[in-house]
C-alpha cells in the first residue's frame, strides 16, 4: 500500500480546534484599588490618608469576592415558608457565596466604619469601599446600605430597642434565623412600599395598634421588603396622628417568631443575589421610633443615605463596566490594528471615561460633605446634591453599561462575562429609593422650601466661574431656567439635568485634573452636542483620557 498523503488524513484530524488567538486574557484576578488610579486620586483628594484597608479590600473585590459574586447571582435565594415538620419559618436560604460577601463587607466596616470612627475622610473611605464592593456584587450591597443608613434612625430608638444600635455597629455577621438578642451583630432592612401607594408612602394603609407607649402591633401588607432575612426592618404605618416610623424585628422580645410573613420573593430583572419580597404583618410586634405622625420626618435621614448609596453604587457599576471595556480593547485587534488604536473606538472609550470619573467625583464630593456636617453649608449641599446625583448618575448607568458591553462585541453579551449582570443591575438604582420623577420633584421641593439648599449648590457652581467660558455660559443658562417658575414641574427633568452636569463639571474644575474638566465641559455643556457616546470634539486627547482610566494589572 502507498503512503498516506495529507489529503488522505482522517477528517477528524484535520478538524482539530485551532489555537485560540486574539482573545484578551481575563481581567480577573486584579485589585480594584491598585488598578484604579482615578479612585485613588479622588479618595485622596477628599481626605483619605490611610488606604491600607481600601487596597486590601480591592484585592478581594477583584479576586475571591468577584468569584463569589458570580456564584451568588447564579444560585438565587430560595424561600422556604415551612420546615420539614410543618412549622412556619419564613426563611430565605442563600448560596454560601452570598454569606461570604456579607461577612467580608461587614468585617471591613461597610455598614459601620464612619459611625464608629467619624472624622476627616471617614465617609469618603467608606464610599470607596462600597464603590469597590459594587464591582464584585451589587445585590449584597442592598442590606449593607440599609444597615449603614439606619444608624441615624436607630439613634432615636426607645429604651426597649436601645441595644439594637450597638449590635448594628458590631463588625460581626450572623445569618442564622434566630432572635436578635441571641446575636452579636445585626442587619437592618426596609419595608416601605405598598401596592396602592408606591412612592406615595402617605397613601400607606398598614395600621399600628398601641400596646404600650412605645410598643405596637402592625397589621398590613408591604409590596416590597428588601433583604427579608435581615434581623429587623424600618417600616411605616398609620397611627391616629398619621404615618409613623417603626422598628419591626423578625423575632419578638419573648423569643417567639414575630407575625412577619413572607408571601413570595420577587423575580427581578437583576439584583439576583439579593432577595426582595412581599410581606404581611398580622399583628407584628414593633417599636415606634420618633413621634406619632412624624414617620416620614423620622425616616428621612435613612432615605437620604440610601439615595446617596444609589448614586455611589451606580458609579461603581460604571467603573466595573469601563474596566472591562478598556481591558478588552487593549488586548484585541480588528482590521489589522489594536482596538484601542482605532480612532472611533478611542472616541467611545474616552467618552465613557468622562462619565465614569464625573460620577465618582460627584459621589465622593457628597461623601466629603457628609464628613463635614458640622459646616451648615455642607449640610445644605448634601440635601440637594444627593437628589440631583441620585437622579442623574443612576439614569446614566444603564446606557453606560450597554455601551461598554458593545465595546466587547459578542463576547460581552454572554453570561460568562460580567457585563450582562452589570447591564441587568444598572436600572435598579434609578428605580429604588424614588424613581427619576420622584427625584426631580424632590429637587424642586428642596429649591422651593429649602432655599439654603439651592443656595449651597449655586455657591458651589459660582465658585469656579471665570475659569472656563463654556462653563460660565452653561451656568448663565441654568440661572435663566431657574428664574422661570411658571412651568418648573413640567421642566423638572431639564432643570435636574442642567444642575447635575454643572455640579459634575464644577467638581472636576475645582478638584480634578484640568484635562478631564475641560474635556467634560466641551462634551457635556455645549448646546447641540449629541448625547450618544463616541461624539467627542475632534481635538480632545482621547488617548490621555483612556490612559488615565486604564485598569493597571
Amino acid at each position: 500500500m502507498s503512503e498516506k498523503t495529507p489529503a488522505a488524513m482522517p477528517y477528524s484530524a484535520q478538524a482539530e480546534t485551532h489555537q485560540v488567538l486574539n482573545q484578551p486574557a481575563s481581567l480577573l484576578p486584579f485589585n480594584t484599588w491598585h488598578s484604579d488610579g482615578t479612585l485613588q486620586y479622588w479618595s485622596q483628594r477628599f481626605g483619605v490618608t490611610n488606604s491600607a484597608d481600601l487596597a486590601s479590600y480591592g484585592g478581594l473585590c477583584g479576586g475571591t469576592l468577584a468569584e463569589a459574586g458570580f456564584l451568588a447571582n447564579k444560585y438565587k435565594p430560595e424561600f422556604h415558608s415551612h420546615d420539614r415538620f410543618g412549622n412556619r419559618i419564613d426563611e430565605v436560604c442563600f448560596h454560601p457565596a452570598y454569606h461570604q460577601l456579607m461577612q467580608t463587607a461587614i468585617t471591613y466596616g461597610l455598614p459601620a466604619a464612619p459611625w464608629l470612627k467619624p472624622g476627616a475622610g471617614a465617609q469618603v473611605a467608606r464610599a470607596a469601599l462600597v464603590y469597590q464592593h459594587m464591582q464584585a456584587d451589587a445585590g449584597s450591597g442592598c442590606p449593607l446600605t440599609m444597615t449603614y443608613a439606619a444608624v441615624p434612625v436607630l439613634q432615636q430608638a426607645p429604651p426597649g430597642a436601645a441595644d439594637w444600635l450597638g449590635k448594628v455597629l458590631t463588625p460581626g455577621y450572623d445569618p442564622a434565623n434566630k432572635p436578635y438578642f441571641a446575636k452579636a451583630g445585626l442587619t437592618i432592612g426596609m419595608a416601605m412600599t405598598e401596592k396602592q401607594g408606591g412612592s406615595d408612602v402617605r397613601a400607606n394603609t398598614t395600621r399600628a395598634y398601641p400596646l404600650t407607649a412605645d410598643e405596637y402591633e402592625l397589621v398590613g401588607h408591604k409590596w416590597f421588603c428588601s433583604a427579608p432575612m435581615c434581623d429587623g426592618f424600618l417600616t411605616l404605618a398609620q397611627t391616629d396622628p398619621g404615618l409613623s416610623c417603626f422598628l419591626l424585628p423578625r423575632w419578638r422580645p419573648d423569643g417567639s417568631k414575630n407575625q412577619f410573613y413572607i408571601q413570595r420573593l420577587k423575580d427581578k430583572l437583576g439584583n439576583c443575589s439579593n432577595a426582595s419580597s412581599e410581606v404581611e404583618f398580622r399583628g407584628a410586634f414593633a417599636w415606634r421610633i420618633g413621634d406619632e405622625g412624624l414617620g416620614v420626618r423620622t425616616i428621612i435621614d435613612m432615605v437620604a443615605l440610601t439615595r446617596f448609596d444609589c448614586m455611589l453604587g451606580s458609579a461603581g457599576l460604571m467603573r466595573a463596566a469601563l474596566a472591562q471595556a478598556l481591558h478588552h480593547t487593549a488586548g484585541r485587534s480588528a482590521f489589522c490594528k489594536p482596538l484601542q488604536q482605532q480612532v472611533l473606538m478611542q472616541n467611545v472609550l474616552a467618552d465613557l471615561t468622562l462619565d465614569s470619573e464625573a460620577a465618582l467625583a460627584l459621589s465622593l464630593r457628597v461623601a466629603y460633605a457628609l464628613d463635614n456636617q458640622s459646616v451648615v453649608s455642607e449640610q445644605h449641599f448634601v440635601r440637594l446634591a444627593t437628589a440631583i446625583g441620585k437622579y442623574w448618575i443612576c439614569k446614566r448607568a444603564p446606557q453606560f453599561c450597554y455601551e461598554a458591553m458593545e465595546c466587547l462585541g459578542g463576547v460581552g453579551y454572554v453570561e460568562e462575562n460580567i457585563l450582562p449582570r452589570l447591564y441587568r443591575e444598572a436600572p435598579v438604582n434609578a428605580i429604588w429609593e424614588g424613581s427619576g420623577n420622584i427625584q426631580c420633584l424632590d429637587v424642586l421641593r428642596a429649591m422651593q422650601k429649602e432655599p439654603a439648599a439651592l443656595q449651597a449648590c449655586l455657591n458651589e457652581l459660582q465658585a469656579v466661574t471665570g475659569r472656563n467660558d463654556e462653563y460660565d455660559a452653561a451656568f448663565a443658562r441654568l440661572q435663566t431656567a431657574l428664574q422661570d417658575t411658571s412651568t418648573q414641574e413640567y421642566r423638572a427633568r431639564s432643570i435636574a439635568d442642567k444642575l447635575a452636569l454643572l455640579l459634575q463639571a464644577s467638581v472636576l474644575l475645582q478638584y480634578g485634573e484640568p484635562m478631564v474638566a475641560e474635556a467634560f465641559i466641551r462634551a457635556r455643556l455645549i448646546p447641540g452636542i449629541c448625547s450618544n457616546y463616541g461624539t467627542l470634539p475632534a481635538d480632545i486627547d482621547c488617548v490621555a483620557l483612556m490612559a488615565r482610566a486604564q485598569p493597571k494589572v
